[in-house]
Order: structure tokens, then sequence, then C-alpha cells
């Protein structure tokens, strides 16, 4: 009954307590999980003091084992900076190499996580209409229409003609249109997020789902595991459920040594109605809004989409909810994509809402990026705020520039982590050297992502340029072709661009012995951060 829920502004004790001090941390979830991680270690350690007297006879095999495993990793179809991690790994530490990379590609809740999510793809594989518009956009963009082709093929996503999209620059404009499209729903909402935090923004979105659900609005919400290991009680999907909010988290981080933690739901989805979509690099916490600073000003930003387009981003929203339990039926969230609607509006562009899955072997992110960088003939300009580059990638952008067209980075000046840092500094000579140009971010820290090229291209969304984002992580993001807010993202660019201090060259030859060696150190084990 309205009324007996407890209101967003009254939360429990636990979600009172603070996240900080030595006891807390000792006596919380996260320091139990650190706990029996580290007895597993120790169980290890004592089988191997136990079989001392025979480590000799170990070692020889696993020499011997090793050696075949250079020549199988040299010839095995993988990643090639994966490989040389691995190959490294290998001959540095022979049985230490060995056994990891058996249990890392042999691992059950990675298969099993593959084969759910594959499962889920051929339910829904007809849950989207066919790309009616397909045909057109070859007509008008035939050299998009490769991408567009493969986009539809191997992320179910097709293209969209006349479908408005709106670009925010910052989380501070974004916010309280997002507010306004969540008290204005009528149907649904779901939420899908990398991370949630309490604070005014969150306390702002949770005192709207409330209400709504009180509406008779069904609200789901869908969060990582990894809020729960640092930013969220374990007891806060009850809470949700307590004021009639549905909330799932994605691969819950539990005591066990496991590689299926290491794919996580990095995505930035919010549905209303499946009239209104949005995705970006803005989280629900309060540094996204600049509420708090804990690295210098916070650069973000995001998109909104209206019309069918927003069917994809239903839909993706889905896929990810039924990954725990079979629960939904797609058609009663996408019917109106069914419906004959009005002609597309004149002038929108179109638009590609696309996923990006790490278990199909598909690295839809850096393809889209590769494309972006190859069709280039006057400028690609790129926020990010992470560079941990493959070989692919790199020479992507290093050949884009040496063949005349202006590549332009603007990275972080403060960073929110050191080795991230070191391994982006690792990369500018390289790039420099073949005419890309790097700006740092002077405010503060830049978590945008988005490319933008000849004022004709560009995507936003949750894709950074790191090994762990193309590789990983479960994304998704935006790509527009002559949709007019193509020119507001280089304007936003251009605007941004003021505010930073391009690196020197000599700067980038000698960015300080403390991140030289650390990107060094650090670089041969990028794919594995």
């Amino acid at each position: 009954m309205p009324g007996t829920r407890p209101t967003p502004t009254e939360k429990s004790p636990l979600l009172k307590k603070g996240k900080h001090g030595l006891l807390r941390l000792v006596f919380s979830r996260m320091g139990l999980v650190v706990l029996l991680l580290l007895l597993q270690v120790g169980g290890l350690f004592a089988l191997y003091n136990r079989f001392q007297a025979y480590f000799p006879q170990f070692y020889s095999v696993f020499t011997m084992l090793s050696a075949v495993m250079v020549v199988y990793l040299l010839n095995v179809d993988t990643d090639p900076d994966a490989k040389i991690t691995w190959l490294v790994l290998v001959m540095l530490l022979p049985a230490a190499g060995v056994l990891l990379y058996l249990y890392v590609h042999t691992d059950l809740g990675h298969r099993a996580l593959r084969d759910r999510m594959r499962q889920i793809r051929q339910l829904s594989a007809s849950a989207l209409p066919e790309n009616e518009d397909f045909s057109v956009f070859s007509q008008d963009c035939p050299e998009e229409a490769g991408l567009a082709h493969y986009l539809r093929t191997a992320a179910q996503a097709p293209v969209y003609q006349g479908c408005p999209a709106q670009y925010f620059s910052s989380g501070e404009d974004f916010f309280p249109a997002f507010l306004t499209d969540l008290r204005n729903a009528k149907r649904f909402i779901f939420l899908e997020y990398f991370i949630i935090e309490q604070g005014e923004m969150w306390s702002a979105v949770e005192k709207i789902l409330a209400e709504k659900t009180r509406e008779g609005v069904e609200v789901r919400v869908l969060y990582d595991g990894t809020c729960e290991f640092f930013k969220l009680p374990r007891s806060f999907p009850e809470h949700l459920q307590s004021l009639g909010i549905q909330c799932r988290i994605f691969s819950r981080i539990k005591p066990f040594v496991s590689t299926h933690y290491n794919y996580r739901d990095h995505r930035k989805i919010a549905v209303i109605d499946g009239k209104a979509g949005y995705t970006g690099g803005l989280n629900l916490a309060d540094e996204y809004i600049n509420r708090t600073h804990p690295f210098g000003h916070w650069k973000d930003t995001a998109l909104r989409l209206e019309g069918a387009a927003v069917g994809s981003f239903t839909l993706m929203f889905l896929q990810m909810w039924q990954v725990e339990d079979w629960e939904l039926s797609f058609a009663p969230y996408l019917t109106h994509l069914a419906i004959p609607t009005p002609p597309p509006q004149t002038g929108q562009g179109y638009v590609i809402p696309y996923g990006d899955c790490p278990l199909d072997d598909q690295p839809v992110g850096e393809w889209v990026y590769t494309h972006i960088l190859s069709a280039a003939q006057s400028y690609v300009h790129i926020m990010t705020p992470y560079l941990i580059l493959g070989h692919e990638m790199e020479n992507a952008l290093k050949f884009a520039a040496q063949r005349g067209v202006e590549v332009t980075l603007i990275l972080p000046h403060i960073p929110d982590k050191k080795i991230a840092f070191a391994l982006a500094k690792s990369h500018y000579p390289a790039l420099m050297a073949c005419g890309v140009k790097i700006y740092e971010y002077i405010p503060g820290f830049i978590h945008a992502k988005s490319f933008v090229s000849d004022g004709i291209r560009a995507t936003v969304g949750t894709i950074n340029l790191d090994y762990r984002s193309l590789r990983h992580h479960f994304e998704c993001g935006t790509y527009l072709c002559g949709a007019p807010c193509v020119a507001d993202i280089e304007a936003d660019f251009q605007a941004t661009l003021k505010k930073c201090q391009q690196v020197a060259p000599e700067q980038a030859a000698h960015p300080g012995f403390y991140y030289r060696m650390l990107g060094l150190l650090m670089k041969v084990l990028a794919p594995l951060l």
C-alpha cells in the first residue's frame, strides 16, 4: 500500500553507514571475499610445500610443456597482444604460466556465461524488425554500408532513419532532461549501469522511480557486481524491491577465483517506454554531474535517442536481464516497432545503436573505431579517458595520421588510475612521431568516449580506448551518419580543446621516471589488466 514503503531518502542503517575505515573493510563482504581468496592461494602454496621435494621433476616437465605451449601460442588464432603476454609469462614462469593459461582457457564459469549469451541471442534473433532502412542508407552513405552490414549480422544492430538524436556535452546538461523523461514514463523504465552510488544524483533518480512504481509503471534496475563490491551494500537490491523496483546484479563477485569475473557489464543504458533511450559515459554517481570532484572537473557526455532506434537499446537491456534467469518475453516491450509509424523525420540522418559482447569473438567496438579511422578524409577527433592500445588500434591511428588525416586525441590531465595513465603515456611518442596530436584536459578528468569525423560520422557510447573495454566488457554505443548532432559533437570537441594543453614531443619522450618505468613494466601485462 502507498505509504508503507520507506521513502528513497529514508535509508536503512546499512545504507547510512560509510564505506571507509579499516575495521569496516575487514568485516565487510569485500574483506570476506579477499580472505577466502587468500585462503585459496594459501592452499596452493601448501600443496607446493608438500611436494617441494619433487620440484626438479615437476620443473623439467613444465619446461618441456612450456616449449610445447610456445609452439601452440605461435600458431593459435587469438589476439596478438594477448598472445605476446602469454608467451612472456610462459617463458619466464614455465609452471605458473602454463597452469594459468590452462586455467583461464578452460574456466567453466566463462563457458557457462558464453553459452547463456549465445542462447539469448538465438532466442531474440527476430525481436527487432528487418533492416528496412539499409537499402536507402547504402545509397545515401555507400562508404558506411559495409559497417552497417557487419553491425546487423554481428551485433543485431539495424540501421534506423529519421530518429532524432540529442547530444549532451556534460552530465549537468544531461541530468535535467533525464529526470524529465523518467517523470514522464507511463509503461516502463529500464536502467542498466556499470556504477550506481548513493548520493545526490541517485537519490533524485530513486525518488522518481519509487513514485513511478506507485503509479503502476514497471521499473527494472540492473547494475554490475563491482558496485556491490566497492560502492553499494549487499542489501541494496532488497532496498529497491521494498520500493517496488525490480533489481538485478550482473555477475556478483563471489569468494572463488574465476575468470567469469573478467567480463563486466560496462554499459550505460536507460530506456523509457521504448520511446526515449540514453547511452554515453555517464554513470549514476555524483562525480558524473560534478557534485563531487575526486579528479578535478569531470568531463562526460551522453546521447538521447527517440523513435524506433530505442528498440535496439530495449533489446540490449532485456538480453542482459535474462542472463540470470529466463523471465521475460521480448515482444511486449517491442510491440510498437511492428506498428506502422509516421514517416521518419526528414533531415535526421541515420543512427545505429549497437552492443558489444566479449564472448562472441566479435570486437564490435574496436572495428567501429577502426572503420572511422579508415574512412576519414579530413579529420578524426577523439575523446577517451584511457589509451591502452593493441597493435591493431595503434596502427590504425598512426596510419590515418600518416595518410594526411588530422587525428587529435583529448585525454585526462588528472588521472583516476596511475597505471592506466602510465600506459597511456607509453603510447605518446610512437603516435606523435606519426603525426597524431595529443592534448590533455587541464581542468580534470575526461570520461567521454566519442569519435567524430569529417562532419559526417560519429559514435558516442561506453567504449574506452583500452584493452579491457575493447575485449573484456559488455559495451554499447550509437553510430551516427548524417545526423545533425554530429555537428554538436564536433563543436563540443573544439570547445573542450580550448581547455586543454597539447603534449609537446619532449614531454612525451620524458614523462618522468615514475611514469616511464611504470609504463614499461606494465605494458607487457596490459592485455590482462
